[in-house]
């Protein structure tokens, strides 16, 4: 049995080392795309913010900065401070957090493109504590949103 495993991978490696280069000197398709370092490449959307100005969609790349978003530079800034904190500023809230139930209104956002060599696809909010708190940590990125007050209740 062992020995069968070992003339197994044997033959395995030998058939990939004769098929890849073949394939790439005939011009296939690489199977894992190439990606320079520092090409970010992103697309910003946000909406229902309560400023018109907001309420848009910017391309934002960093290394360089550039693209149409307002703030590139800071907001590519605020990217690597976050990577060099070692957080992912894409990934969604931790599930079984616990929230304050503050709402910060109806205002959205999606981030898409490449972010370090990966795919991003996030959506932020600001329906409750936790969805602002992560809004907030994504500014200048993402537009700088008032929260609303917290009114006391009235009494009679």
């Amino acid at each position: 049995m062992l020995r069968r495993l070992v003339l197994t991978a044997a033959a395995s490696v030998a058939a990939l080392s004769v098929t890849a280069p073949g394939a790439l000197a005939a011009g296939g398709p690489l199977p894992v795309p190439l990606l320079h370092a520092g090409e970010d490449l992103l697309t910003v959307t946000t909406s229902e913010t309560g400023n018109p100005d907001a309420d848009a969609t910017y391309k934002l790349e960093c290394g360089p900065a550039g693209g149409s978003h307002p703030r590139a530079q800071a907001a590519c800034d605020r990217l690597g401070e976050l990577a060099g904190q070692g957080k992912d500023p894409f990934a969604p809230a931790p599930e079984g957090q616990v929230c304050t139930q503050q709402y910060g209104g109806p205002a959205s956002a999606r981030v898409t493109g490449i972010w370090q060599g990966r795919p991003v696809d996030a959506v932020f909010g600001r329906g409750d504590g936790c969805e602002i708190s992560h809004w907030n940590s994504m500014t200048p990125v993402l537009p700088a949103l008032p929260v609303a007050p917290v009114l006391p209740n009235a009494r009679a």
